[in-house]
């Protein structure tokens, strides 16, 4: 009996379904850095997390189709910036802790926004050189106490090489032209403009040609982004509505600056028809990008706050529903950009900062849904 006993174990310790090596490696794992760099909560969708920059501000980073480099802004000054320049990384080689990258803007006026071209070997950027080689005075602290967004009037789009060699001007219009990203597709741009007098969407050719105006409702609509398919578009936007609203907005435009604390996300066809409007939640809602799925956004908001921070990631339904807290640092967390292989996650970050107010990026494998 006690061999029958033990000869039915064995059957069925024989067809258990068995947990191969390959299974085992495809469990995540964290890192001593995760544990040092992320909550238990962010590590439910990021792992493997490494700190790229390690001093000044450094924001807006951006992959080339390759997802081998970044280009991204920096106020660094021991890398020679007095205000933002473009630089560009190899982000899984180089130490730019001991060394500095290669700038790729003229190291004049101030810079924005940097994304890469078809080819890897091109960028596009928004300068303010042509205006002066200074850079243009930040504004005061305001005895209203408004906090407050300058918009250089002085702000071009150019598309430059890796060396920093200027190659084109694709905007010429009196006043801000910037923040320029570029689909998927490598055919489009999306940008803002005030060339009809309010800070609209426009999208052009990479040629700088066929201009199209893609919003035209009152209030400051930037940041935008194509979905990965290159059919839509995703962007933050204030509305003003009351009579003290579109006073205060249009007043604050006229001097050059804009108030970004209250803005919502919205979406719309690459030609600008279909606008839907995706958060409602009050305060500021910026810094959206496409989940590599196309049907979510990973966005930066202060909705969860009353005294304007911390900032931190959420990711959320096109329709406005499922929205789930991504990052939960206590001062500021924005600019998250998927990588075009949906593997990566790199964002903007206060963290780890020594008690500065540095702001650095950082790349994490992207684990969640």
């Amino acid at each position: 009996m006690r061999l029958l006993l033990f000869a039915l174990i064995a059957l069925i310790i024989s067809c258990s379904p068995k947990i191969s090596n390959t299974e085992e490696l495809e469990t995540p794992t964290h890192t001593a850095t995760d544990s040092l760099l992320l909550s238990e909560n962010e590590m439910k969708y990021l792992r493997n997390i490494k700190q790229l920059t390690f001093g000044g501000n450094n924001a807006e980073a951006y992959w080339s189709f390759d997802d081998s480099l970044l280009v991204f802004q920096s106020d660094y000054a021991a890398w020679g910036a007095s205000c933002d320049q473009i630089f560009y990384t190899d982000w899984r080689k180089d130490d730019l802790k001991n060394n500095a990258p290669q700038r790729i803007s003229t190291g004049l006026g101030r810079t924005t926004c940097a994304y890469f071209l078809p080819g890897n070997e091109t960028i596009v950027y928004a300068s303010t050189h042509l205006g002066g080689d200074d850079c243009p005075p930040v504004p005061e602290r305001r005895t209203d106490g408004k906090y407050v967004w300058p918009i250089y009037d002085t702000y071009d789009i150019f598309t430059a090489d890796l060396s920093g060699n200027l190659l084109s001007q694709l905007t010429n219009e009196p006043g801000y032209d910037g923040e320029a990203t570029l689909s998927p597709k490598g055919d489009k741009i999306v940008f803002t403009s005030m060339r009809t007098g309010d800070l609209e969407l426009f999208t052009m050719n990479i040629d700088g040609s066929e201009v199209k105006q893609i919003t035209s409702d009152l209030g400051y609509d930037g940041g935008a982004f194509f979905s990965p398919d290159g059919s839509k578009l995703v962007w933050r936007a204030s509305r003003p509505k009351t009579e003290e609203e579109i006073k205060e907005y249009q007043e604050l435009l006229a001097e050059g600056l804009v108030k970004p604390t209250e803005m919502e996300l919205y979406v719309a066809d690459a030609d600008g028809s279909n606008i839907q409007k995706v958060t409602d939640l009050g305060q500021a809602n910026w810094a959206p990008f496409f989940h590599p799925s196309g049907k979510k956004l990973i966005f930066a908001s202060n909705h969860h706050t009353e005294r304007g921070f911390p900032f931190n990631l959420y990711m959320i339904n096109l329709d406005g529903s499922g929205l789930v807290r991504i990052t939960e640092n206590d001062t500021f967390d924005a600019f998250p950009v998927f990588s075009n292989d949906g593997k990566y996650l790199v964002f903007s970050s206060n963290r780890n900062n020594g008690g500065t107010r540095d702001t650095n990026l950082f790349v994490a494998e992207w684990i969640g849904d």
